[in-house]
Protein backbone atom coordinates (compact mmCIF):
# COMPACT_ATOMS: atom_id res chain seq x y z
CA UNK A 1 0.00 0.00 0.00
CA UNK A 2 1.22 3.47 -0.84
CA UNK A 3 0.89 6.35 1.58
CA UNK A 4 -1.85 8.22 -0.27
CA UNK A 5 -4.74 7.94 2.17
CA UNK A 6 -8.06 9.54 2.82
CA UNK A 7 -11.36 8.60 4.35
CA UNK A 8 -15.04 8.34 3.53
CA UNK A 9 -16.84 11.28 5.08
CA UNK A 10 -20.35 10.50 3.85
CA UNK A 11 -22.21 8.01 1.66
CA UNK A 12 -25.19 8.84 -0.56
CA UNK A 13 -27.46 6.82 -2.83
CA UNK A 14 -30.63 7.67 -4.74
CA UNK A 15 -33.14 4.89 -5.47
CA UNK A 16 -34.09 6.25 -8.92
CA UNK A 17 -33.44 9.12 -11.33
CA UNK A 18 -34.31 12.47 -9.81
CA UNK A 19 -34.91 11.09 -6.31
CA UNK A 20 -33.35 12.90 -3.37
CA UNK A 21 -29.99 11.53 -2.31
CA UNK A 22 -30.24 9.46 0.88
CA UNK A 23 -27.38 9.43 3.37
CA UNK A 24 -26.22 5.99 4.56
CA UNK A 25 -23.78 4.80 7.21
CA UNK A 26 -22.93 1.68 5.18
CA UNK A 27 -23.48 0.45 1.65
CA UNK A 28 -22.56 -2.67 -0.29
CA UNK A 29 -20.47 -2.10 -3.41
CA UNK A 30 -21.28 -4.72 -6.06
CA UNK A 31 -18.49 -5.84 -8.40
CA UNK A 32 -18.97 -4.51 -11.95
CA UNK A 33 -22.30 -3.02 -10.88
CA UNK A 34 -22.69 -0.18 -8.41
CA UNK A 35 -23.93 0.47 -4.91
CA UNK A 36 -26.88 -1.46 -3.49
CA UNK A 37 -29.84 0.85 -3.27
CA UNK A 38 -28.48 3.25 -5.88
CA UNK A 39 -30.13 4.16 -9.17
CA UNK A 40 -27.21 3.09 -11.35
CA UNK A 41 -27.02 -0.46 -9.99
CA UNK A 42 -30.78 -0.65 -10.58
CA UNK A 43 -30.34 0.85 -14.08
CA UNK A 44 -32.86 3.58 -13.23
CA UNK A 45 -30.47 6.55 -13.23
CA UNK A 46 -30.89 9.53 -15.55
CA UNK A 47 -27.74 8.47 -17.46
CA UNK A 48 -28.39 4.69 -17.35
CA UNK A 49 -27.36 3.09 -20.61
CA UNK A 50 -25.78 6.34 -21.82
CA UNK A 51 -23.01 7.58 -19.53
CA UNK A 52 -23.30 5.89 -16.18
CA UNK A 53 -20.76 5.47 -13.41
CA UNK A 54 -20.71 2.51 -11.05
CA UNK A 55 -19.61 4.74 -8.18
CA UNK A 56 -18.89 8.47 -7.93
CA UNK A 57 -16.61 10.26 -5.47
CA UNK A 58 -16.15 13.95 -4.67
CA UNK A 59 -13.76 15.69 -2.29
CA UNK A 60 -15.24 17.16 0.88
CA UNK A 61 -12.69 19.96 0.67
CA UNK A 62 -14.14 20.93 -2.73
CA UNK A 63 -17.66 20.97 -1.31
CA UNK A 64 -16.47 23.22 1.54
CA UNK A 65 -14.95 25.62 -0.99
CA UNK A 66 -18.08 25.67 -3.16
CA UNK A 67 -20.30 26.30 -0.15
CA UNK A 68 -18.11 29.15 1.12
CA UNK A 69 -17.64 30.81 -2.27
CA UNK A 70 -21.15 30.46 -3.70
CA UNK A 71 -23.56 29.87 -0.84
CA UNK A 72 -25.05 26.93 -2.75
CA UNK A 73 -26.70 24.20 -0.68
CA UNK A 74 -24.34 21.32 -1.39
CA UNK A 75 -23.93 19.48 1.89
CA UNK A 76 -26.99 17.20 1.78
CA UNK A 77 -26.28 15.25 -1.39
CA UNK A 78 -27.10 18.01 -3.87
CA UNK A 79 -23.78 17.21 -5.58
CA UNK A 80 -25.36 13.88 -6.68
CA UNK A 81 -22.15 11.90 -5.93
CA UNK A 82 -22.04 8.68 -3.89
CA UNK A 83 -19.03 9.18 -1.65
CA UNK A 84 -17.70 12.36 -0.09
CA UNK A 85 -14.02 11.91 0.69
CA UNK A 86 -11.69 13.82 2.97
CA UNK A 87 -7.89 14.00 2.95
CA UNK A 88 -7.23 12.58 -0.52
CA UNK A 89 -6.86 14.23 -3.91
CA UNK A 90 -9.06 12.06 -6.12
CA UNK A 91 -7.17 12.83 -9.34
CA UNK A 92 -4.06 11.29 -7.72
CA UNK A 93 -5.92 7.98 -8.03
CA UNK A 94 -5.78 8.13 -11.85
CA UNK A 95 -4.38 4.82 -13.15
CA UNK A 96 -4.58 3.27 -9.69
CA UNK A 97 -6.51 0.56 -7.91
CA UNK A 98 -7.61 1.57 -4.44
CA UNK A 99 -9.51 0.19 -1.50
CA UNK A 100 -12.47 1.87 0.11
CA UNK A 101 -13.43 -0.18 3.12
CA UNK A 102 -13.73 -3.79 1.92
CA UNK A 103 -14.26 -2.85 -1.75
CA UNK A 104 -11.55 -2.52 -4.39
CA UNK A 105 -12.07 0.18 -7.00
CA UNK A 106 -10.21 1.66 -9.93
CA UNK A 107 -10.26 5.21 -11.27
CA UNK A 108 -12.51 5.27 -14.33
CA UNK A 109 -12.78 8.90 -15.46
CA UNK A 110 -13.57 12.43 -14.34
CA UNK A 111 -17.24 13.11 -13.56
CA UNK A 112 -18.06 16.58 -14.83
CA UNK A 113 -21.47 18.01 -14.00
CA UNK A 114 -24.34 18.28 -16.44
CA UNK A 115 -27.28 20.63 -16.68
CA UNK A 116 -29.53 17.89 -15.27
CA UNK A 117 -27.91 18.28 -11.84
CA UNK A 118 -28.88 21.94 -11.82
CA UNK A 119 -32.48 21.11 -12.75
CA UNK A 120 -32.65 18.99 -9.56
CA UNK A 121 -30.94 21.50 -7.28
CA UNK A 122 -30.47 25.21 -7.87
CA UNK A 123 -29.04 27.71 -10.34
CA UNK A 124 -25.25 27.77 -10.32
CA UNK A 125 -24.72 24.10 -9.39
CA UNK A 126 -23.41 23.01 -12.80
CA UNK A 127 -20.91 25.89 -12.91
CA UNK A 128 -19.80 25.25 -9.32
CA UNK A 129 -18.92 21.61 -10.11
CA UNK A 130 -17.08 22.35 -13.38
CA UNK A 131 -13.57 21.05 -14.02
CA UNK A 132 -11.97 18.84 -11.41
CA UNK A 133 -14.55 19.96 -8.84
CA UNK A 134 -17.12 17.46 -10.18
CA UNK A 135 -15.30 14.46 -8.76
CA UNK A 136 -14.55 11.11 -10.40
CA UNK A 137 -16.16 7.87 -11.51
CA UNK A 138 -14.77 4.57 -10.27
CA UNK A 139 -15.35 0.98 -11.33
CA UNK A 140 -15.88 -1.67 -8.67
CA UNK A 141 -13.35 -4.48 -9.09
CA UNK A 142 -14.22 -6.38 -5.91
CA UNK A 143 -17.45 -6.27 -3.91
CA UNK A 144 -17.44 -5.22 -0.29
CA UNK A 145 -18.96 -3.05 2.39
CA UNK A 146 -18.15 0.66 2.48
CA UNK A 147 -18.79 2.54 5.71
CA UNK A 148 -18.53 6.13 6.86
CA UNK A 149 -14.95 6.78 8.10
CA UNK A 150 -13.48 3.87 6.09
CA UNK A 151 -9.94 4.45 4.85
CA UNK A 152 -9.27 5.05 1.16
CA UNK A 153 -5.82 3.95 -0.01
CA UNK A 154 -3.99 2.77 -3.09
CA UNK A 155 -3.42 -0.99 -3.28
CA UNK A 156 -0.59 -2.68 -5.15
CA UNK A 157 -1.91 -6.21 -5.54
CA UNK A 158 -5.53 -7.14 -6.05
CA UNK A 159 -5.94 -10.88 -5.62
Amino acid sequence: MLDIKGKVEAIYVAPKAGALMEIKEMVNAVENGGLQGDRYLKKTGYWSGIDECQLTLIEGETLDEISQQTGLRINSGEHRRNLITRGIRLYELRGQKFSVGEAILTFDRPRPPCSYIQSLTEAGMTKALTGTKGGICARILRSGKIRTNDVIQIVQDVS
